[in-house]
């Protein structure tokens, strides 16, 4: 009977540790843009509905607090990480700290370069084509300013590229002059609009087109140059962001490429289950081998697609539940005839 009661116990245990919830930990970057909160939300939903445990932590922009942070997550319990890397190369200890303890790892919308992480993100080198074709369209000639991410993050060169795809034939030919151009340390808005001062205060004031980067930035150029009276200047921007959405709606801003981050945040959610259960990076649903980084290193990828949000088309994010009427189409002046 004691034998039956110690095996029946066993059986149990062994049971209850089976049904241990799947714990994923995320590292962010930082919580500067409006985007990764709703990244956050998505990826944490999808989790918790799957019986999943969510933990994170925010480096707040700072490469040493980010692989403090992984060390705290695995000190957690991380059975996956998920990781939005700060710097691609600093990130590197953390992720083969990890992976010396079989913890699968997920690079989330930042590349890191390495065939045994999954890259998870949208096509950031279409986001800079779309960029530079909506304000190609809006001035086909004239004085351009570029305004790249940062140089710590492999998307901010991806996204140039794309932006060089379609404006590098205009810039050889001599129709768009390089006005100026510089890469902003954490996308960070405040020194986006001081280089953009700068970069007016230089060309006196001679500047027809921005290529801006993201929307966050967008919002520093734009009060530079409505400072100076230029405000309508073509400017673009990505991520969605709802002031942006606005400044689409008033006229301040060209485009904004919509990234859904809501279905980026469900991706990843659906791929650290996959991987927590025992999928090998090469082996998750839907990934192609991405050859795009700087090395050259085939990275299992799933790369989603951006949508160029307009005056035109605005109509599309609240179509989506992305933005309301209420929220974006406010202020004075002509809106687009989505808002009516």
């Amino acid at each position: 009977m004691a034998r039956l009661f110690i095996a029946i116990a066993f059986l149990w245990l062994a049971a209850a540790a089976s049904a241990k919830p799947l714990v994923v930990g995320v590292s962010w970057s930082n919580f500067q843009e409006e985007r990764w909160k709703t990244d956050e939300a998505a990826l944490r939903e999808a989790l918790e509905t799957a019986g999943a445990r969510y933990v994170s932590a925010d480096a707040q922009s700072r490469a040493e607090k980010q692989l403090a942070d992984v060390e705290s997550l695995l000190a957690r319990g991380a059975d996956v990480l998920i990781l939005v890397a700060h710097d691609q190369n600093a990130i590197l200890p953390a992720v083969r700290m990890a992976r010396a303890e079989g913890i699968p790892v997920i690079a989330y919308d930042r590349l890191i370069e390495r065939e045994d992480v999954v890259y998870l993100s949208f096509d950031n080198r279409e986001v800079g084509r779309m960029q530079a074709r909506e304000i190609q369209k809006l001035k086909p000639k004239g004085r351009y300013v570029f305004i790249k991410g940062s140089s710590q993050d492999p998307n901010a060169a991806f996204v140039h590229q794309g932006q060089l795809d379609v404006l590098g034939p205009a810039l050889d030919a001599g129709q768009i002059v390089n006005a100026g151009e510089q890469a902003i340390d954490d996308w960070l808005p405040e020194l986006a609009q001081r280089v953009m001062e700068q970069i007016l205060t230089a060309n006196d004031n001679r500047v027809d087109a921005v290529v801006c980067s993201n929307d966050g930035m967008a919002g520093g150029v734009i009060a530079a140059l409505r400072a100076q009276g230029m405000n309508g200047i073509p400017v673009s921007g990505q991520d969605g962001d709802r002031a942006a959405l606005h400044r689409v709606a008033q006229g301040d801003q060209a485009v904004s490429v919509w990234k859904d981050a809501r279905a980026l945040g469900k991706l990843a959610a659906r791929v650290a289950l996959e991987m927590g259960r025992g999928a090998e990076p090469g082996g998750v649903v839907g990934t192609q081998p991405y050859r795009d980084g700087p090395r050259g290193i085939p990275v299992p990828s799933i790369l989603l697609a951006p949508i160029p949000i307009t005056r035109a088309n605005l109509g599309v994010v609240f179509d989506a539940g992305w933005a309301s009427k209420a929220d974006i189409c406010v202020g004075g002046g002509e809106l687009p005839p989505a808002c009516r």
